[in-house]
């Protein structure tokens, strides 16, 4: 801490400009325009307090020793920064940019003013450490003879990859689609995470041995059972992608999909790969159900795309934007922020809750408001495709926090639904046929607190094992999954970092 007043000095927080809205709208490149390290950068560092207890370390699932590497940001110690960051971190340039910032919700100085920018910190050191040649491959000075089949290349299955082939395992990461990186790489639009990010990672990650196999579905491909047999440990790390749907009438017709079935083919298209699904927003009303981060990537991705209109639902109210009562700090508190993609357009419906989707443009007249008591009055047009939604305000009441309000039914026009309300669990259908393991009752794959799977060598983690989470708990995961892999291959105590048990939780979850 080179200066104790540092926080009392400089009382302002600074944030990262973006590019003008009707610029960035027309490419898919970063919306920001400038990078982290700017002119005052390293005076934004000095106002870490250098706490006694640093509760913005508690924040964060991976342990990250924040005021240290803020300090050394305020010096402009970029290589030691990088070394001491780099020792709790796989991959600080994807949690630098998409992480919520658990630990600045944590941070100490946020009880009275705007905490320390400790995302920008952690993006320009990592940054800066690709751009200086910092970063660079560590294979392992030995090899062992074990062998590590990790299936899914999202951020857990990256980070238990790279760390168990630093400990001189043979690892080979099989993903079901053509690119690495998981929902990183389609899941996520390039405006937010640009893909060349993830390349020059698995590039480094290759290097150091980690072996990669595309277009591979265990399951199909190659069978669980088989996996289990060729490798000494496998590790399941296959994200959570059953979406939660919407029962409501009118839910078959055409033009109803989840937001998962829509986001990756934007970026397939922007990299030139062939569309799976080939929806697109272009010269339609759409219509986002669900009012969280997936639901934001929609937005901006159908401006982009040319939507006539885009209109985001979500039932619960607009958050406060300051710190409730009932979530008192240092807790993650659900306070409202507004994304890039809110800046850009679209319209916002809060307290809202969807009752049919509507079909032919002489239908969406005669849906009443009597009709919303049975949901009735929808009718898909000739080619059974959606037109409109109908909606109505939800308020407590007698029926719970989302009592529907009468008198406040009404359709807004939807050429194109995205379903963005969550995820239900892992797709285990094949896993459990071929290589029965044990669900949890909310149908992820069940582990013990070593991420052991009830099927002896075999290991999960990532939203795979605890439901659909952050990146950052994914790498966490990663990392600590790879410390319980080696010892249970090396039957001795893992030199690899730990951060979390699988039993660890949060103090309170972000939406």
């Amino acid at each position: 801490m080179g200066d104790p007043r540092g926080f009392l000095k400089v009382r302002t927080r600074r944030e990262l400009a973006e590019r003008p809205i009707e610029e960035r709208i027309k490419d898919w490149f970063d919306v920001h325009a400038e990078s982290g390290l700017q002119p005052w950068t390293r005076e934004q560092a000095a106002r870490c307090m250098d706490c006694g207890t640093p509760f913005c370390m508690t924040g964060c699932p991976l342990g990250n020793v924040i005021p240290e590497w803020n300090d050394l940001v305020r010096q402009g110690k970029w290589e030691d920064a990088y070394n001491r960051l780099s020792q709790t971190s796989n991959f600080p340039e994807f949690t630098g940019r998409i992480c919520p910032a658990l630990c600045e919700q944590a941070c100490v100085l946020g009880i009275h003013q705007p905490p320390t920018m400790i995302k920008n910190d952690e993006v320009t050191i990592i940054d800066q450490a690709w751009e200086l040649g910092y970063v660079k491959p560590l294979p392992p000075q030995r090899l062992t003879d074990q062998t590590v089949a990790v299936v899914g290349s999202g951020p857990a299955g990256l980070a238990v990859a790279q760390q168990l082939t630093r400990a001189g395992h043979t690892v080979v990461v099989y993903e079901k689609d053509d690119a690495l990186g998981g929902l990183m790489r389609y899941g996520i639009p390039n405006f937010k995470l640009e893909k060349g990010l993830i390349d020059r990672r698995i590039e480094q990650m290759e290097a150091e041995g980690t072996r990669f196999r595309t277009n591979v579905e265990i399951g199909k491909d190659i069978s669980w059972d088989e996996l289990r047999d060729r490798y000494d440990a496998v590790v399941v790390a296959i994200g959570s992608r059953v979406p939660r749907d919407m029962k409501i009438p009118g839910r078959e017709l055409d033009g109803i999909h989840f937001a998962l079935d829509f986001l990756p083919d934007a970026t397939r298209r922007v990299f030139g790969v062939k569309p799976v699904n080939d929806i697109t927003a272009k010269d339609k009303h759409v219509v986002v159900i669900g009012g969280g981060d997936t639901g934001s990537d929609c937005l901006g991705t159908s401006i982009r795309q040319g939507a006539k209109s885009v209109t985001v639902l979500q039932i619960m109210p607009k958050e406060p934007t300051s710190r409730p009562d009932n979530q008192p700090w240092p807790t993650f508190a659900r306070l409202y922020q507004k994304t890039t993609s809110m800046a850009e357009g679209g319209e916002y419906l809060y307290n809202t809750d969807s009752v049919n989707f509507v079909g032919s443009e002489e239908e969406r007249s005669k849906v009443t408001i009597e009709d919303s008591a049975t949901a009735e009055g929808f009718v898909a047009d000739e080619r059974g495709h959606v037109t409109g939604l109908k909606i109505v305000n939800v308020a407590p009441g007698e029926n719970g926090p989302f009592t529907r309000q009468p008198g406040t039914e009404r359709v807004i026009p939807a050429d194109l639904v995205l379903i963005s309300v969550g995820f239900l669990h892992p797709d285990t259908t094949t896993l459990v046929d071929q290589l029965p393991v044990e669900l949890d009752k909310r149908g992820n794959i069940a582990r013990n607190d070593n991420f052991a799977t009830s099927q002896d060598g075999v290991f999960v983690c990532g939203d795979a094992g605890r439901g659909q989470s952050l990146v950052v708990w994914a790498i966490a995961e990663g990392r600590s999954c790879a410390s319980a892999v080696d010892e249970y291959l090396t039957k001795e105590k893992s030199e690899l970092s730990a951060p979390i048990k699988a039993s660890q939780r949060p103090m309170m979850l972000p939406r």
